[in-house]
């Protein structure tokens, strides 16, 4: 039946590319003129050189009116020319009402409430990744390496400069990005990919240059052309990135100076292909994580945050095989202790030496990344205290390794075709110094689109290795079909996911021996009505079965509506229904035990008003049932915002969560075979506050602060049963109530002084409190998390950028 499914999938898609007859959009075509002279990017286009440029016109909407021209009054004209060291983007952007032109100033990578123009390339023309380079009006940058496949990736960051001029007609810009920022072929003529981008921010309205037809799902695959680079001479694409940093930590129990320094290295190996390299990595000014009261059977899955590991890793994505927070994360083993044996201080991460990734495409399409990273050997002190027999308290040492010298790569190769389809080959490797286990896994990936962009077939296969006491081998694999056009849309799909699949050494997978059926069907409308912007409503399922039982392991229904109004509101809802009991194989954390979970059925809805006022809010709230006497969940979420002015902003999240009942498992008695589930209470509160103040868009002062409130409070204790029922335990009388509470607070100001240098001032003070007794009071707990536990640390870090061919010309 399985291979059944996937021939009938195959069978439908090839049957919808013979019937896919769609005119394709004709593109518009802008060519680029060569400039000998300079140009200075002050926002004024008064060079010469601009006088003779082609002019890019006649933009037509986006959103909401998909189709139509742009008003007159909003004319725009966009205009490219170029040297042998960078392409220049100059443009005119005509509005009737220049004074209401908004301009909030932000940080990078933060639209925030300003109009926006953007200039998307493609420097291969194959339709599946665009680097897009977007200015507001207050001359703010934001920049993402958008793929076909996983949409907009804002943590790449280029160096590229910008200005902005607001005139009595509108606004003018002048962008020059440095060919160090894009990727092209080795070719005296291209041919790229071009499009661009403006949003008039107070009323929603966002225009494209080639047009955007929103019945077909693809995006990038319907750029214009930009010709005329004709035998450029790229400069070498060789950048230094020194850095200093130092670290004041002080908590209650001593006070430490740390001092550090390190280099990132950026070598373009020609124009296609760059190699980035970090020695000695400082990431000690990174986002805190938002940890949680984890008590289910997962880890948690933290954000990378680290900038290395974020920019330019779209290829090391495909297949979902990389968990970069492995690398340096916590230590993976523990030792085993013997009587009166602990650990005193046991490490939270383990040093990174060095990282090194490759990445890029030769002419024909060919992707190719590899990524490699070594963590250094790290050691916990493991102490014994006892008595000997003169009576002297007397303490034993000894050294453990937690964490070898560990070795990890990622090489990918990445074939691009048609346009807008691709097949991949991924390969993770993991290798452990000494006797620790090493993994390897390998994963086969197809992305298939139609020519006019209307079905989509993809699917993956991949085989985990781990060399172990215990080898095993295990296989994991997708099929999908979508119609990605039209009003009415819809996509299926299955997952086979074998018991031995295991790619956590350098990925991260919770589940395992299942295989599932998915499908969703989805209508929209592509066209404003008189009360609607956009209106959405989707319907969904999905099956989830055990491989050795067959029983059901997850199962959900869900209908849903998501619309914006004329006034650019946002109103969501939906319902979800589990309409048969779950057969839950991980909470018991016993292999072949399972808990039966009892059907269950919520409903939410989502509000989010226009953020163009200067007071905003967004609203969401959930409530859910149990097919259990008891048992609810509530879910609520209100977050207000203020804009002052342009320059300083707040927002406020409160985020109560209450768990009526709730079943989980707290406990295993080796000795009796008994699996300890408990009924218990889970109240939580989150409170987040965060805000900027910006003296310019290269000068900025940011505040974040977060306290987590969670406990879970045991009423009644049972045992589970193989049938997956629960028998009450009167005997079982150990405390395992949760009470935690989290604290966070960061307060930084960052500089940047030159492109691609950055000075940053951060103080940080943070602290954890857990323990077995409940209490309820909110204010007790707030004080309880700052009482000894409080560290913190002022931190300066100080980025400089160098190109070497700037400096070559110091020397």
């Amino acid at each position: 039946m399985k291979y059944f499914k996937v021939i009938f999938c195959v069978f439908i898609f090839q049957n919808a590319w013979s019937q896919d007859e769609k005119a394709v959009i004709e593109k518009k075509i802008l060519n680029a003129k060569k400039t000998n002279s300079s140009i200075k990017i002050d926002g004024i286009l008064d060079e010469d050189s601009w006088k003779n440029a082609d002019i890019a016109k006649d933009f037509i909407s986006f959103e909401p009116k998909n189709g139509t021209p742009i008003p007159n009054e909003l004319r725009s004209e966009v205009k490219i020319i170029y040297d042998n060291e960078a392409i220049y983007i100059g443009a005119s952007l005509y509005d009737s009402e220049p004074d209401k032109i908004l301009k909030e100033i932000t940080e990078r990578d933060d639209f925030g409430t300003s109009d926006l123009f953007g200039v998307f390339i493609n420097g291969y023309n194959d339709g599946q990744q665009d680097f897009q380079f977007y200015v507001s009006a207050a001359n703010g940058q934001a920049d993402c390496n958008f793929t076909s496949q996983y949409g907009e990736d804002y943590s790449w960051n280029a160096i590229w400069e910008s200005n902005v001029k607001i005139t009595n007609f509108g606004w003018n810009l002048e962008i020059k990005i440095p060919y160090a920022a894009l990727r092209f072929p080795n070719k005296d003529i291209q041919t790229w990919g071009l499009n661009f981008f403006r949003e008039v921010r107070r009323n929603r309205q966002k225009y494209t240059w080639n047009p955007i037809d929103n019945q077909i799902g693809a995006f990038s695959q319907q750029a214009g052309i930009l010709n005329g680079i004709e035998k450029i001479t790229t400069p070498t694409r060789l950048f230094f990135i020194p850095y200093a940093s130092g670290y004041l930590n002080a908590n209650k129990e001593e006070t430490t100076l740390t001092l550090k320094g390190g280099l990132d290295v950026k070598y373009g190996i020609n124009d296609a292909f760059t190699l980035d390299a970090i020695l000695v990595p400082d990431f000690g000014q990174t986002k805190f994580d938002n940890v949680v009261l984890n008590l289910g059977p997962f880890e948690q899955q933290f954000n990378e945050n680290r900038p290395f590991f974020t920019e330019g890793t779209d290829l090391f994505s495909k297949g979902d095989l990389l968990y970069s927070r492995r690398i340096g994360g916590a230590p993976e083993f523990y030792p085993e202790l013997a009587e009166n044996e602990t650990i005193d201080d046991f490490p939270t991460s383990v040093n990174l030496l060095n990282a090194v990734k490759i990445s890029g495409r030769n002419n024909n399409g060919l992707g190719i990344g590899f990524l490699n990273a070594i963590t250094k050997e790290t050691l916990v002190t493991i102490k014994k205290k006892f008595t000997n027999s003169a009576n002297e308290v007397v303490i034993e040492e000894r050294k453990e390794i937690v964490s070898p010298l560990t070795n990890y790569n990622v090489t990918v190769l990445d074939q691009r075709f048609n346009q807008n389809s691709s097949v991949t080959l991924i390969n993770t490797n993991v290798s452990r110094n000494g006797h620790f286990r090493d993994a390897n896994v390998t994963g086969l990936l197809f992305d298939l689109n139609t020519k006019a962009n209307t079905y989509n077939l993809a699917g993956k296969v991949t085989m985990s290795n781990v060399y172990d006491v215990n080898n095993s081998t295990g296989f994991n694999s997708s099929i999908y079909f979508a119609e990605t056009s039209g009003k009415f849309r819809y996509n299926l799909g299955a997952d086979y996911v074998s018991d031995t699949y295991d790619n956590n050494d350098l990925g991260i997978n919770f589940q395992t021996n299942y295989y599932d059926f998915f499908s969703s069907l989805s209508y929209r409308i592509l066209k404003p009505t008189k009360v609607f912007n956009s209106f959405r409503v989707n319907f969904s399922n999905y099956f989830e079965f055990n491989n050795t039982s067959n029983y059901i392991q997850s199962n959900n229904f869900n209908v849903n509506i998501n619309t914006t109004d004329k006034k650019n509101h946002y109103f969501g809802a939906g319902f979800n229904i589990r309409a048969f009991e779950n057969y839950d194989y991980y909470e018991p954390r016993i292999k072949n035990q399972y808990l039966i979970v009892p059907e269950y059925k919520s409903a939410y809805i989502n509000l989010s008003t226009n953020y163009n006022y200067k007071f905003a809010l967004d609203f969401y709230t959930e409530f859910g049932k149990f097919n259990q006497i008891g048992r609810t969940n509530l879910d609520f979420s209100i977050s207000p915002r203020y804009r002052f002015n342009d320059k300083f902003s707040l927002i406020y999240a409160i985020n109560p969560s209450i768990q009526k009942n709730n079943i989980g498992w707290i406990d295993y008695l080796p000795a009796t075979n008994e699996t300890i589930i408990a009924q218990r209470n889970r109240n939580t509160i989150n409170n987040r506050l965060t805000g900027k103040f910006s003296i310019n868009s290269q000068m900025n002062f940011n505040l974040s602060v977060r306290h987590y409130w969670s406990i879970a409070e045991n009423n009644s204790i049972f045992n589970l049963l193989e049938n997956g029922r629960l028998v009450e335990n009167t005997s079982y009388n150990e405390n395992k109530n949760s009470n935690f509470n989290t604290w966070n607070l960061d307060l930084s100001y960052s500089w940047w002084f030159a492109p691609g240098s950055q000075a940053t001032v951060l103080y940080r003070n943070n602290a954890a409190d857990f323990n077995r007794n409940i209490t309820k009071n909110y204010g007790t707990n707030f004080n309880n998390v700052f009482s000894d536990n409080l560290n913190h640390t002022l931190s300066i870090s100080i980025r400089y950028f160098i190109d070497y061919n700037q400096a070559k010309n110091w020397i």
